[in-house]
């Protein structure tokens, strides 16, 4: 079957066309590139919002009893969302699949936009009581579900409108309004705070950047709506080959679920972790790890992403001409090979006195409760799952002093039991007995334990370098993998098929990355154990993706 062009000339578009029309091609492209690229903007929008206001709505919509618990909690309901977003591909895939690209993702943005909105007006724990969380973990399912449409309607539009050779450029564009939604968010998030004290902020001002996403909403719904559908799907459905039982055939087909299960361990998995990463784990590990101003935390990795983002268009047209699996792999198994000296490098750079202190005088707790740190790892993930569905766990004494610890922000190292009690704590030569944490405090200041880094002493053109090394690997394994995944799967059930394996790979091994990699953190004391998360499985999908996956880079959409 020729291929139609999108001025009509046919498979190779080659009949010559007057400046006007490759103008009104071009106003095309770009209008289906921004309108596509609008969710995006929202999720990550969103997204970062979310995660950046987690500190302060945590301890308004969860039981008062442990600000820990209830940070954690609130990490734990971030991924609540991104669990939920596999269902989400499937109901809105299939309904993509079944009726169209345009209209699917035009519901899923009104129910993404509305839920995020709606966080804005809820009312906290001590004004409605359980109802709160019920509701904010409503919200953040029906937030997760309609993202699980999202971008795979919007990867699909994209890449069905492009041109052949384009479709790893043109697709790249989505990923780049990431950066987009973040710096909104921050301008947004930066502007309330400066505007008010810190107490109306942690108060109610933390409500208006979620207020303020009806008017992107607003805008969002208004563009979509100017959207004719893909011409690839139109062409499908006038020559009746839509799917008739798009689920059926993605997922009861070995063939086709095979695809699936490779593309989702060995491409989305890594792209997932990496993500995550290199976005919200490093701003992560610079505030919360570090103790890194607010402002000076975001400045940093502002300027590390305005680098960064043109890496996502770099690989993504790179991938047109040298394919997509080869830039993606590479990216995964750099990723893995150095996340553990960057992140020490940048303690060592963003709060050179901790890194001291951690040398100098390492603290120690010797405990009854001692665990490897691979069993740790596994408790508290076990933990983390339990916060998700409301179970509590009994604080012991080593608790107290972890607790304790991470509050201030201070690094330790569990060992075996001290026959001296059940809990010993070692500041470099000075030794503790007991859980009574009101003792440890001058001797951690003695022993130089910062409560907040310096911020003359940050290295700030050494922290940026680091944080835009992470950028280029998010790029690298982010910028193709939109075209990489339309190209895997044929026409007919493209949405369904595509949408699944990316919002697992984001949702479940990407969007628990947070609160895994903190509560990994958390419980063992060590500031870079929960990198081992991330890299393990971005080793994972390296060594598979390696074997198993095709490259698809000259597949031609309409022979599906």
């Amino acid at each position: 079957m020729s291929t139609p062009s999108l001025n009509g000339t046919g498979a190779s578009g080659a009949s010559a066309s007057s400046p006007s029309e490759s103008n009104a091609l071009d106003k095309k492209h770009r209008l289906v590139v921004f309108a596509s690229s609008l969710g995006t903007v929202f999720e990550w929008y969103d997204f970062y919002i979310y995660g950046t206001l987690a500190v302060f709505f945590g301890k308004l919509f969860f039981p008062p009893e442990n600000e820990t618990a209830a940070f954690l909690s609130s990490l734990a309901l971030f991924g609540v969302g991104f669990s939920v977003r596999p269902f989400g591909a499937l109901v809105f895939g299939r309904l993509g699949d079944l009726v169209g690209r345009k209209y699917t993702f035009l519901v899923t943005i009104l129910v993404m936009g509305l839920s995020t909105a709606l966080v804005g007006v809820l009312p906290t724990y001590s004004q409605i009581g359980f109802w709160a969380p019920v509701i904010l973990v409503v919200l953040r399912i029906a937030q997760g579900l309609a993202l699980g449409g999202e971008y795979g309607g919007a990867a699909t539009y994209v890449a069905e409108h492009a041109p052949a050779k384009k479709r790893g450029l043109f697709t790249s564009w989505i990923q780049t309004t990431a950066t987009l939604g973040f710096f909104l968010s921050l301008a947004v998030i930066l502007g309330v705070r400066q505007a008010m004290s810190a107490e109306a902020f942690a108060s109610w001002g933390w409500r208006i950047p979620f207020l303020v996403s009806i008017a992107l909403l607003g805008i969002s719904v208004w563009i979509r709506l100017k959207l004719n559908e893909s011409p690839v799907f139109a062409e499908m459905k006038a020559q009746g080959k839509g799917a008739k039982h798009p689920l059926r055939e993605s997922f009861a087909n070995w063939d086709n679920l095979k695809i699936v299960l490779v593309s989702l361990l060995g491409a989305t998995a890594g792209q997932g972790v990496v993500w995550y990463t290199g976005q919200f784990y490093a701003l992560y590990f610079l505030t919360t790890t570090l103790k890194v101003d607010y402002v000076n935390a975001y400045m940093l990795v502002a300027i590390a992403l305005l680098l960064g983002t043109p890496m996502f268009l770099l690989f993504g047209s790179l991938s047109d001409r040298i394919g997509r699996k080869r830039i993606m792999m590479v990216g995964c198994l750099v990723a893995a090979l150095t996340y553990v000296p960057i992140f020490n490098s940048l303690t060592r750079n963003a709060n050179p006195a901790l890194a001291e202190a951690m040398e100098r005088n390492p603290v120690v707790v010797h405990t009854t409760d001692y665990r490897n740190n691979i069993e740790l790892a596994f408790t508290a993930m076990g933990d983390a799952a339990g916060k998700i569905i409301g179970l509590k766990r009994e604080l012991s004494e080593t608790d107290k002093v972890r607790n304790f610890l991470n509050a201030r922000g201070t690094p330790f190292i569990l060992a075996p039991a001290n026959p001296k009690g059940s809990v010993v704590i070692d500041i470099g030569a000075t030794t503790f007995v007991g859980s009574d944490t009101k003792q440890l405090e001058p001797a951690l200041a003695a022993a130089a334990y910062p409560k907040s880094a310096d911020p003359a002493r940050i290295n700030r053109v050494t922290v940026v370098a680091l944080l835009t090394l992470l950028m280029v690997y998010v790029a690298m394994v982010y910028g193709p993998i939109a075209a990489f995944l339309v190209e895997l799967f044929p026409t007919r059930i493209r949405y369904t098929s595509m949408s699944l394996p990316y919002h697992i790979g984001n949702g479940w091994f990407g969007g628990f990355l947070p609160l895994i990699a903190a509560s990994v953190v958390v419980f063992t004391g060590d500031i870079y154990a929960g990198l081992w998360y991330p890299i393990g499985v971005a080793v994972m999908t390296f060594l598979i993706g390696v074997v198993a996956l095709p490259e698809t880079k000259d597949r031609d959409l309409y022979k599906d």
